[in-house]
């Protein structure tokens, strides 16, 4: 279960979808097609800064014993498309962890577990609401405060059930140490599912409720 957590925070970055009218995605977590828990994401705007606030729980069980909590939530502001703070705090069973991040003028601050890091002035996280994500090859981890090497390639075009239909949707493949992340966006550039295989074998998805 220790290894789900890496790979939960890559599940949960802060999300915005293209539709402008939105302001409120709420997701169900699944392990291995079991209900795990929720995920909320909401936004607003105010003089051009984007304030994203993502909130999650999850309980797994094993033999109606609760192996693995996880709760953690993260308040990211963009300006320009551009990160421009972030303060995050997980809790993973007992352990706790925290990161905050600033936009100064040589660079984005970060302090996480691992202790300081410089990033360039337009960082990003794993925020897969934003298409250009897909054009990045370095994407920040906010629970561990890490700079992340990831690839992404099209995997083509597909078909998907989301909220009860079926909807035209093109497939991206993400991948960074020890994850891989499968990402299903609309014609408009709108997010709308994610898969992951864990290194233990386990799926985790993501589906719009």
């Amino acid at each position: 279960m220790r290894r789900i957590s890496t790979l939960l925070f890559m599940l949960f970055p802060v999300v915005f979808a293209s539709a402008a009218q939105a302001r409120e995605w709420p997701f169900t977590a699944y392990l291995d097609g079991k209900e795990i828990g929720q995920h909320r994401f909401s936004i607003t705007e105010q003089n051009g800064m984007l304030e994203l606030v993502s909130e999650a729980e999850f309980n797994v069980k094993l033999l109606f014993i609760n192996a693995y909590k996880y709760q953690h939530k993260a308040v990211e502001r963009w300006q320009d498309n551009c990160l421009h703070s972030l303060e995050a705090n997980t809790r993973e069973n007992r352990d706790i962890s925290k990161v905050q991040g600033k936009k100064m003028q040589d660079g984005f601050r970060v302090q996480g577990p691992k202790g300081p890091l410089q990033l360039p002035a337009c960082a990003m996280t794993f925020a897969y609401w934003n298409p250009d994500i897909l054009r990045q090859d370095k994407l920040l981890n906010p629970q561990t405060g890490e700079w992340v090497d990831v690839s992404i390639v099209s995997m083509g075009n597909e078909r998907i059930a989301v909220r009860g239909r079926e909807v035209d949707a093109r497939r991206y493949r993400l991948t960074a140490p020890k994850m891989q992340i499968d990402l299903w966006y609309s014609a408009d550039d709108e997010w709308l599912a994610l898969e992951s295989t864990t290194p233990e074998g386990y799926l985790i998805s993501y589906q719009l409720r």
